[in-house]
């Protein structure tokens, strides 16, 4: 019997179809298939390629019991119980570093919106309105910016940002130094919120940094300072974000990330005029999905064909 193999979030159509002509494996035939049919193909599922649309847990695992792998195509893996994988031998692995530059560019962008108030100028041009003198914006040069995780992602906002010339504090419990001359790491977190007029959130949700960022730490910002996360949701206490800016203690907040995803319909959050949303689309452009894409591909072969695996990832 060959290796069955199921993508059920989609990735690049022509991925794909190089994955389904692999003579060694049996591909689904379907890119993309509803969770309610992805529950009929589990029992003969061997391998998944997954994005954030599924959840592995134990509902899904009870209904898996011949899956050998889940590949998450991207970097984050809070949507898969490693533990309980773990318990029943089925091995995780991710693509990491195919999100990466798309995820920078995205807090690039939110930050750049909240300084200069683009969604709101859009929103009211287009309700015929010419509000010149309500939008003033700031700038970004020479900004004092705090990256709180300094991995791949922090240091890649941080270069991209170099020619604005800001003055860059990151907070990372493991790295010490940056490459970059105008970047020195903070004693603590509160020096980056005292102190900082842009804080962009990179660390990764863990036990560790869930619900890092305290209303205490929020309380600390100044006036005219806003906050980027485009990492995870859960690392925010998002009710002292929404009290912080519904008391307009700060100019503005972007986030890309929300501690439920979708976004309620009811969530105090959407009531906020200084609040930059989007949904969750800091990996979704299409260089980063077909990186994803080629790399889930590779790893899903050397496991099956060459039986080596790639990027695994471990529970705590």
């Amino acid at each position: 019997m060959k290796p069955f193999i199921v993508v059920p979030d989609g990735f690049d159509k022509s991925l794909f179809e190089e994955l389904k002509k692999s003579n060694e494996l049996e591909v689904h035939p379907n890119l993309k298939v509803s969770q309610d049919e992805l529950k009929t193909l589990l029992p003969k599922v061997n391998g998944l390629i997954i994005r954030s649309a599924t959840t592995v847990n134990a509902e899904l695992l009870a209904l898996a019991p011949n899956l050998k792998i889940v590949i998450r195509a991207g970097e984050g893996t809070d949507n898969i119980d490693k533990n309980l994988c773990a318990s029943k031998g089925v091995k995780v692995a991710n693509t990491p570093g195919a999100n990466n530059n798309s995820a920078a560019e995205q807090a690039i962008a939110l930050m750049m919106s909240c300084l200069r108030n683009t969604p709101f100028a859009d929103k009211t041009m287009h309700e015929g309105k010419w509000e010149k003198n309500a939008l003033t914006g700031l700038e970004l040069w020479k900004k004092k910016v705090g990256v709180i995780g300094f991995g791949r992602i922090g240091q890649i906002v941080t270069k991209r940002i170099s020619g604005f010339e800001p003055e860059v504090l990151f907070f990372d419990p493991i790295i010490e130094k940056s490459e970059f001359t105008f970047a020195k790491k903070a004693k603590d977190l509160a020096e980056i919120f005292s102190t900082c007029d842009i804080i962009t959130i990179h660390t990764p949700l863990m036990p560790q940094t869930k619900g890092m960022i305290t209303g205490e730490l929020l309380a600390l910002m100044k006036k005219e300072a806003i906050i980027i996360n485009c990492a995870r949701g859960g690392i925010v206490d998002e009710d002292a974000l929404y009290s912080i800016l519904k008391e307009k203690k700060i100019r503005a907040a972007g986030f890309d990330v929300f501690a439920i995803e979708p976004l309620p319909a009811d969530s105090k959050l959407l009531e906020l005029n200084n609040l930059i949303m989007s949904p969750h689309v800091g990996a979704s452009t299409e260089e980063a999905q077909f990186r994803v894409g080629e790399m889930a591909v590779h790893q899903i072969k050397e496991f099956f064909i060459s039986n080596n695996l790639l990027n695994e990832v471990k529970g705590k």
